[in-house]
């Protein structure tokens, strides 16, 4: 994975060849960490996961705007914050009543069953992370990590240059903060 971080550093200096040496080497990480993400979804999704990739790529990718990566883990938790702005992004302009507003698409097939509400809703969660962000930044990056990047506890802490024991730590109170922002009532 040396190579990986070699081309990042070529990207980070403006090397357009860099970028498409790039993609083959992380493309199927990123499209297992969108498929993921996207599983865990509302019904009616029409975001599929290899254009998820494409587009946090293009983000991530840009040579004409240089951006600077200390390490795949850096590359790799920038790509879970882009994939997660790129989905909040589509659920906002769905939610839009222009695009349908709260109303679910179903399918045909479907029409005698009720439409299911599964799933959280990515907006609150994002408000949700936005403010966690205010008051402990290291916790809502872990989650950010855990949620859209797809890590384990052990993954995103190293990531995160803390212990696993503190990860846990961290990913209990992050768990039990969002719960209580995300489910008042309970």
């Amino acid at each position: 994975m040396a190579n990986v971080t070699q081309i990042l550093s070529r990207i980070e200096h403006g090397d357009p060849a860099a970028a498409q040496q790039l993609l083959p080497l992380v493309y199927d990480e990123l499209r297992k960490l969108a498929a993921a993400k996207l599983a865990n979804e509302k019904p009616g999704q029409t975001l599929q996961a290899t254009a998820l990739v494409h587009d946090a790529y293009i983000r991530l990718v840009d040579v004409e705007q240089a951006q600077q990566w200390d390490s795949r883990g850096h590359f790799f938790a920038a790509a879970a914050e882009a994939m997660r702005r790129i989905l909040v992004e589509s659920a906002r302009r769905k939610a839009r009543l222009r695009h349908g507003g709260g109303y679910q698409r179903q399918a045909v097939d479907d029409i005698e069953e009720p439409a299911t509400t599964d799933g959280l809703d990515l907006i609150a969660v994002s408000d949700a992370l936005d403010e966690l962000e205010k008051t402990d930044a290291v916790a809502a990056d872990l989650v950010k990590l855990r949620y859209f990047a797809g890590m384990s506890v052990e993954q995103a802490a190293n990531s995160l240059g803390m212990s696993a024991r503190t990860g846990y730590y961290t990913w209990d109170y992050a768990r039990s903060w969002l719960r209580c922002q995300l489910q008042p009532d309970e």
